[in-house]
């Protein structure tokens, strides 16, 4: 066995002259598995509300989506994109125009955002599993068009799920000046009656302004005869995203641009991704400062085997060896707390899981999930792991390295 790592492992282990060291020497242990601890759980924490919130997105957005590099709209009916709905891994095609209008409904006005969208929308997405109401989901039949409103949107008008009235949507005409004298007059104009249903999200920009209507009410509306807004795509199952998505990028070239449903809410998963990673920063700052148990336990340590060290220069043991004893012995310190730490980490994220042993609020529904969401990911625990080493074997390396400039100083 190595003679250093033997030492160090009986000095971590033993009882020392001096009671005090061996309490700080436990508290540093413990130091670093709390903060290790920490670590872990927070990051699976933040990594629960991500996919939390990308589930709720599943339900609503297209598997991808294809849209202009500059401009709004564009024509649906070029022939790189006519190649892109023949391909094989492409399910469901489905065009849609998005813009935002006036919604006005008994007197009561808001800016909302019209998504005009083909039949096939309900193969496309999830939709059902979203709506609620007596009704179905319906765009338009030959008579009237419909609209399907957010249920925060629903209530900010008060129209109820099944309105007596239609909804009024105004929209300016493009290129036109506003005509003080006949204001309507600039603007186009819809109505949407509703099919008896609304949708939940649970995603305030989806509830709380959007409305969706079939593709030829939405280009009425806004003047737009051939055009759409974006293009989306439904993969046949078992296809890679990510693989698709290289391919339809070298396919439509400069002109388009080929989201998965993380980029099509950029915004928001880079605000979270922020969050986590300023946590991280806060958390590592923690464990620097737990680590100074660490600094003070050597150094203890250190002085109490003052006479042991003696004994061991007269066997014939240099300073460079008598350096990785006690270098071992602080990262035997380091490990063992980032084990400790990892491995309680791990177990509180599964009883979470499994118990939703911390809720959120008062655990009565007011919120979306009842108790904090959590996911593990490997890569984040590797992290964790790797910031504990490095910060702790760091800080076992400066007592050590003061012994050593001490002893060669005074020889």
């Amino acid at each position: 066995m190595n003679l250093p790592f033997f030492i160090a492992r009986r000095y971590l282990f033993s009882k020392k002259k001096h009671n005090a060291i061996n309490v700080i020497s436990g508290i540093s242990v413990c130091g670093v598995t709390l903060a290790t601890m920490a670590m872990v759980v927070t990051l699976s924490v933040f990594n629960g509300f991500q996919d939390m919130v990308a589930g709720f997105f599943t339900a609503f957005d297209p598997q991808l989506k294809i849209v202009p590099a500059e401009g709004k709209t564009f024509r649906a009916d070029r022939e790189e994109l006519l190649s892109v709905s023949r391909l094989p891994e492409v399910e469901v095609w489905s065009e849609t125009l998005e813009e935002n209008a006036l919604v006005q409904y008994k007197g009561r006005q808001l800016m909302a955002t019209i998504k005009g969208v083909q039949d096939n929308f309900e193969e496309l997405t999830e939709i059902d599993s979203l709506l609620y109401g007596s009704g179905e989901f319906l765009l338009q039949d030959s008579l009237v068009a419909y609209g399907v409103m957010g249920v925060e949107l629903m209530s900010k008008l008060g129209t109820g799920i099944q309105p007596v009235e239609p909804l009024q949507v105004y929209a300016p005409k493009q290129g036109e000046r506003l005509n003080p004298a006949n204001p309507a007059a600039s603007f186009r104009s819809e109505y949407l009656y509703s099919p008896g249903v609304v949708f939940i999200v649970n995603q305030q920009k989806y509830d709380g302004s959007y409305v969706l209507t079939s593709l030829e009410a939405a280009r009425r509306l806004f003047g737009c005869p051939h055009e759409v807004s974006a293009i989306e795509l439904k993969l046949k199952p078992g296809v890679d995203v990510e693989a698709a998505k290289a391919r339809l990028t070298r396919l439509l070239g400069s002109d388009f641009k080929v989201l998965n449903r993380y980029e099509q809410h950029a915004d928001i998963f880079r605000i979270m991704e922020l969050e986590k990673i300023i946590s991280y920063f806060f958390l590592t700052f923690i464990l620097v400062i737990a680590c100074f148990n660490v600094i003070g336990s050597l150094s203890m340590l250190i002085l109490d085997k003052r006479e042991n060290v003696e004994t061991l220069r007269h066997l014939g043991a240099d300073d460079r060896l008598i350096a990785r004893i006690f270098l071992l012995e602080g990262r035997l310190i380091a490990i063992s707390g980032s084990l400790a730490g990892t491995l309680l980490g791990l177990l509180l994220c599964f009883l979470q899981q499994q118990f939703g042993i911390v809720s959120l609020g008062s655990g009565t529904g007011a919120f979306v999930v009842d108790a904090y969401p959590v996911s593990v990911h490997a890569a984040d625990v590797l992290m964790v792991l790797l910031t504990v080493i490095v910060v702790s074997f760091v800080a076992a390396w400066y007592p050590v390295h003061y012994f050593v400039k001490l002893r060669t100083s005074g020889s």
